[in-house]
């Protein structure tokens, strides 16, 4: 049974995004819809010896476009983030293991698009750190009609979708009944139960973005994201 989940893309996203990509045999990137302001599309939360504390790109605030229109105009963002985050992660046992890429992520590449950017970086960590073998999408290809559910629906439909994953988070808009018409089983994901992990700057938070797990267990971060269902962590 082929699964399919639809979400736009996300700013280095918590560990719960990646559980999502897990799941799904095919991840179908959702950008062409409008752009909300202050939300996980340019901003992530990290640890820091304060509390979490929020790295967020100045994307502008015309929310008139779509998320695949959002063009970053000055870059200066890019060195000031990476500056926050080696900061907070540098003497963490895996920082090291990591630096190279995202040092060129951050430093190397001047990002004009913010769905361009993201969705490289959500590919990248899914398939080079964390060995997810999905298959990505970009919703562009199905040039959909209609609004909000059916739209979705759409989108589901033409990915060949036999089960769709959603996040709880949809239940607000979504009718499980016209999935079902449709001859699409509908599962809503549950992100509760992860482990904790070693993690700087207690107390510990779950709703942080992927470089806090990746720079403080590294190759065992799969484990922490969808393993433990299956059974402990291999010493």
């Amino acid at each position: 049974m082929k699964s399919v989940v639809v979400l736009q893309s996300n700013y280095v996203p918590w560990k719960g995004y990646f559980d999502l990509i897990h799941d799904a045999d095919q991840f179908v990137f959702y950008d062409d819809l409008q752009y909300t302001k202050r939300d996980w599309r340019s901003r992530n939360k990290i640890k820091a010896a304060g509390g979490s504390e929020w790295i967020t790109i100045p994307a502008g605030s015309d929310t008139n476009r779509l998320i695949c229109e959002v063009e970053l105009k000055d870059a200066t963002w890019q060195q000031k983030h990476w500056k926050t985050v080696a900061q907070n992660y540098r003497s963490c046992p895996h920082f090291e293991r990591y630096r190279h890429f995202f040092e060129d992520f951050y430093l190397a590449r001047p990002w004009s698009n913010l769905s361009e950017m993201n969705q490289y970086l959500i590919r990248s960590i899914s398939e080079e750190f964390l060995g997810i073998r999905t298959e990505f999408r970009d919703s562009r290809e199905f040039s959909l009609s209609g609004q909000k559910q059916e739209r979705l629906l759409e989108a589901v439909i033409k990915a060949g979708a036999e089960r769709y994953i959603s996040g709880p988070a949809a239940k607000s808009y979504i009718q499980p009944e016209r999935f079902s018409e449709a001859g699409i089983d509908l599962v809503w994901k549950d992100y509760s139960g992860y482990p904790e992990y070693p993690q700087r700057f207690p107390p510990f938070e779950h709703g942080v973005s992927i470089l806090d797990l990746l720079f403080n267990v590294g190759p065992d971060a799969p484990w922490y994201i969808w393993g433990w269902r299956e059974g402990p962590l291999a010493a």
